[in-house]
């Protein structure tokens, strides 16, 4: 599965694109698609402490992240740029109308990313893998 997403590195560019357009989109592209209604959010379960559909996003676009550079040099440089979009993302909703900045949408997107590395991390220290 590792080589499958290595060799098609496309599938994570194209979920960055998607990940991208649906954060600039003036309202909510998801809701425009589901509910004929761009004011409203679609909700995949409910926020508790963190915005659950932004940790959900960031942990998918992370892993596709390690699966597609997992014996890369390239893989610390894609974890700090899904850091930096992460923040980055978000504070762009300052001036995109119909969006708003929220602290939780920061923290559930940041999160998604670290819990991530943190399980990967422990996989590699405690799992076993195949050479």
């Amino acid at each position: 599965m590792i080589n499958f997403f290595s060799k098609f590195k496309i599938f994570f560019y194209v979920t960055n694109l998607l990940l991208i357009i649906l954060y600039l989109f003036p309202g909510s592209l998801l809701g425009c698609i589901f509910f004929d209604n761009c004011k409203v959010q679609p909700q995949i379960t409910s926020d508790v402490i963190i915005s659950s559909n932004h940790f959900y996003a960031f942990v998918l676009v992370t892993i596709l992240g390690y699966l597609t550079f997992f014996n890369s040099e390239k893989l610390k440089k894609v974890l700090y740029y899904l850091l930096v979009i992460s923040v980055l993302l978000e504070v762009f909703h300052i001036i995109i109308p119909e969006r708003s900045f929220q602290w939780l949408d920061v923290f559930g997107n940041l999160l998604g990313v670290v819990v991530v590395i943190f399980f990967k991390n422990l996989i590699n220290k405690y799992g076993t893998t195949k050479k």
